[in-house]
């Protein structure tokens, strides 16, 4: 078999693979609501309200996170 053709077969098997795995953790998900924020009674707003909040800082402090060892990375290599 030529490296060519073995690569590209890689290529498209790990293609397959990530789709698979993707659509595998997306659908419990997507199947149901996570947080039912409707109802007035039992306090299900509040549970709503922080986990959206917690969802916002984690996301925030992922981007910082990423930005640092970017930022990490350019001072290391050598400028060409």
């Amino acid at each position: 078999m030529r490296p060519v053709k073995a690569s590209l077969i890689r290529s498209v098997a790990a293609g397959l693979v990530a789709a698979g795995v993707l659509a595998m953790t997306a659908v419990p998900a997507g199947a149901q609501q996570l947080v039912d924020a409707g109802s007035r009674d039992n306090g299900s707003g509040a549970v709503a309200f922080i986990a959206f909040t917690i969802m916002v800082f984690a996301i925030g402090f992922a981007l910082f996170f990423m930005d640092r060892v970017r930022r990490r990375r350019e001072e290391q290599s050598p400028r060409s």
